[in-house]
């Protein structure tokens, strides 16, 4: 909600709390140790303190080898020299099944997989007071292969398809998993496909870095060489996980996509409005398995031995599997007709306003999604009001109106981020949709707040200016969930509003070409 302007010198100093009217929890835990992340809950692990960086050159001395700090410097080597430096570096994505930060607790498939693996290292080489730790370096799918190759890590631990253009650049570890079908999966409402050839000419939603894309792009040439259509490949951002497309799909922002079939059949239990479509597949066969550089036998040697103990159908996989079904929150729907009839109707307002304070309507129309479902009756229990939830007290000090009418609660909501923006944000050297996420971050969780997290995040070696999957990350560690989650939501929100927006603009366009020819 939109707290009084006069309370931003306050939070300044205090770091005031969230959405729902609570002032966030004083920060109390001690400095940041020099690492990408907290240091695992395990207590045989080295104290955080002492946890080392990404990276360090293969042949500078160091007189303590966990006294590193954090540059990031590419280093490649096979395990041996990895056990001397005490250190795996595992590059993960940032993602709510394999790897995420709940509260400074690591969690996730790919974390418990590669902790029990730094374990048995450690207990196959005798290591037990100069022990290797695993350390998790959180990167973009785009970008885990290059790093790996660019020597910014040592594993890439995610669920990676075993693809012959992958196999030209990489090794891959012992199958988790073999025989993995990618398969259709799509929205409830989503018009009907009796056979694979149904989504020629149709919109499917899938990453570029992903083996879906590449099984699509071969399914693409078969369909021309029968004289077909080609499929439309709409590229999902980069930052989004398989989860985050399949709550879409779920919620009906978008209506086609393609996931490994375990993938969709685990998801289902959680979004089970989607239809997953086993019939429909895609590619069939596939491995996946975890990537680590060419070259590195001593490294693929124990990985392999390791997989078979945690692979698909073993008892650690299908218990810790099961485990991150809990304590989520999923995206919700909003572009069924009837959410997208009231956007229809406030948009106006949101382009007026919008335009008036040169902020991203749309991106300020997901956050009122966010905020009240676009609902102006909505009343939280502290008061707020309205589409944006704006304090009666601070749309006194906004001087708009009345917030209890819909035209100026709009307007204080916009008025409001447009002032986050300039007063945090506006000299910052952050693109305008960065600093916006930034404001909601800040409104979220505190200006105070966010402001050191960025430079904590900057003392990792992550980029302070970027949210997703850099100070998103230590936002994560030291706030929790909630701030993460609420940026996340009005980010997926405004790209399910921008895909609408733009679906809906090539149809006039073609109805307008018509028109002209008739």
């Amino acid at each position: 909600m939109l707290r009084p302007v006069a309370l931003i010198a306050t939070c300044l100093l205090a770091g005031c709390g969230g959405g729902d009217g609570k002032e966030a929890a004083p920060d109390t835990t001690e400095a940041a140790p020099p690492a990408a992340v907290a240091a695992p809950d395990d207590a045989t692990t080295p104290p955080a303190a002492n946890e080392p960086s990404a990276a360090t050159a293969a042949d500078e001395p160091a007189d303590d080898p966990l006294d590193i700090t954090l540059t990031n410097r590419p280093w490649q080597g096979d395990l041996d020299a990895m056990i001397e430096r005490r250190v795996i570096r595992i590059l993960v994505p940032h993602s709510k099944m394999f790897y995420f930060i709940d509260g400074g607790t690591q969690r996730g498939l790919s974390y418990e997989m590669m902790q029990a693996f730094g374990e048995a290292v450690n207990k196959k080489h005798k290591l037990k007071k100069l022990r290797v730790v695993t350390l998790f370096i959180p990167t973009s799918r785009d970008q885990l292969l290059p790093h790996l190759n660019a020597g910014l890590g040592d594993i890439v631990a995610t669920n990676l398809t075993v693809t012959p253009q992958r196999t030209a650049q990489v090794d891959f570890a012992a199958p988790l998993a073999q025989g993995v079908k990618e398969i259709v999966v799509t929205a409830p409402d989503a018009p009907a496909l009796a056979s694979i050839d149904d989504l020629a000419g149709r919109e499917v939603f899938v990453r570029r870095a992903s083996s879906y894309y590449e099984s699509l792009t071969a399914l693409n040439d078969d369909l021309r060489r029968r004289g077909k259509s080609p499929i439309v490949l709409r590229e999902a951002p980069a930052t989004f996980e398989d989860e985050d497309v399949l709550e879409m799909v779920n919620a009906g922002l978008i209506r086609y996509t393609v996931v490994d079939r375990y993938l969709g059949l685990f998801w289902a239990n959680v979004f089970p409005a989607m239809k997953v479509r086993e019939d429909l597949v895609v590619n069939d066969g596939g491995d996946i398995a975890f990537a680590i550089r060419k070259n590195s036998p001593q490294l693929k040697a124990e990985l392999d031995a390791f997989m078979k103990t945690v692979a698909r159908g073993t008892q650690f996989g299908n218990v810790v599997l099961q485990r991150y079904l809990k304590d989520t929150r999923w995206v919700k729907n909003a572009t069924t007709d009837a959410e997208m009839k009231k956007f229809a109707e406030l948009g106006q307002l949101f382009r007026k306003y919008g335009g008036e304070y040169k902020v991203d309507w749309v991106l300020m129309a997901a956050q009122g999604y966010q905020e009240s479902g676009l609902d102006q009756k909505v009343r939280s229990k502290v008061g707020a009001v309205g589409v944006m939830q704006v304090m009666p007290a601070t749309g006194k000090d906004l001087k708009v109106g009345d917030i209890h009418k819909l035209e100026p609660n709009i307007h204080a909501g916009v008025k409001y981020i447009r002032f986050m923006i300039d007063e945090y944000y506006a000299n910052e050297p952050m693109d305008e949709i960065n600093k916006a996420l930034f404001a909601f971050a800040s409104y979220n969780a505190g200006p105070n707040r966010i402001r050191s997290l960025r430079k904590l995040a900057e003392q990792r070696g992550l980029d302070p200016n970027k949210w997703f999957n850099n100070v998103e990350q230590v936002v994560a560690e030291k706030v929790g969930q909630e701030t993460v989650q609420y940026v996340s939501n009005i980010y997926k929100y405004y790209v399910a509003y921008t895909l609408v927006l733009e679906e809906r603009e090539k149809k006039q366009q073609q109805k307008d070409r018509v028109a002209a020819h008739s």
